[in-house]
């Protein structure tokens, strides 16, 4: 067990750290189509086809920009998260929270877990401070157009990256260490150390088992708490806050004292780990000696 606590804050990335979803911004007015109009058309089809939803839109994508001749290439995806807005205080906020860490003794790593495409994520100024990113991405042929959805990141596969942080196996590759069985006290960041931040029903599979496990999550909204206090009402988040990332704001406020909690916490982790291997090695010199009692006789 490390001296020094590692803590993973999860995001959701459309209407969690972005004010909408990412296509939204340039992609869907691109094709000729509103937002209404192309959401419509993804529930249409993933209902006729009984088809993954993000299946169902990156098939979309693909389709829309071939019949407008649209490029389809992988830096085009890229650009399209140049003009992505964020929420108050998001671009800031991570060396911001990182600097808070270190303050308290306490390493911050930032993950996104998102049904979005990791492309525009990738093209976005804030992509930097992220140690991973997961979500639903395309492959690309020879000549660097998609052809194939790579990654897809829906509501239940998000718990996979969950533990995938949670046993250190990143690498969505590496199916060996994220099924084999490591004890919590081996696991590089535990559940106690996570904080998980999203927006919607999507993320409540992620949320939920974070919670469950002694972490936090916290449920953001923008201008309707509807969702956020049905989630908090049904016992599946710990905490609601507004989309604010300010300094000084709710948001900022509640994460700060989470990682007081979790510097506080690891300390008190190692005082009783001490203790218990300190009473170990007292009975065991008790144990050694009364056998060589035994033996003398």
């Amino acid at each position: 067990m490390s001296r020094k606590p590692v803590a993973a804050i999860m995001y959701d990335f459309d209407k969690t750290l972005s004010t909408k979803d990412m296509q939204e911004f340039n992609f869907i007015p691109n094709v000729g189509s509103t937002s209404t109009e192309f959401w419509s058309e993804v529930k249409e089809l993933s209902m006729n086809e009984k088809m993954d939803n993000n299946l169902a839109y990156m098939y979309l994508m693909i389709d829309k920009s071939n019949g407008m001749k649209k490029s389809v290439h992988r830096q085009d995806f890229v650009n399209l998260g140049k003009n992505v807005e964020c929420f108050p205080g998001v671009e800031d906020w991570f060396k911001r929270i990182n600097e808070y860490g270190k303050s308290k003794q306490v390493t911050i790593e930032h993950y996104i877990i998102s049904s979005g495409i990791a492309e525009i994520i990738e093209g976005t100024s804030i992509r930097k401070y992220f140690k991973e990113v997961y979500a639903c991405e395309f492959y690309y042929d020879q000549n660097d157009v998609a052809v194939w959805p790579k990654n897809v990141v829906n509501f239940t596969t998000k718990t996979q990256y969950v533990y995938r942080i949670n046993k250190g196996a990143l690498d969505p590759s590496d199916n060996d260490t994220i099924n084999k069985y490591v004890p919590d006290e081996e696991r590089p960041i535990p559940f106690r150390n996570m904080i998980y931040i999203g927006d919607g029903l999507t993320d409540v599979p992620g949320m939920k088992v974070v919670k469950a496990n002694g972490g936090h999550s916290i449920a953001v909204y923008s201008s309707n708490k509807k969702t956020a206090r049905e989630l908090i009402r049904d016992g599946r988040v710990n905490l609601l806050s507004k989309a604010d990332y300010s300094e000084n704001s709710d948001l900022d406020v509640k994460v700060k004292a989470i990682i007081d909690q979790i510097s506080a916490s690891h300390a008190l982790f190692l005082k009783e780990s001490a203790d218990r291997k300190k009473v170990q090695k007292e009975l065991k010199q008790k144990s050694d000696h009364s056998n060589e009692k035994s033996s003398c006789k």
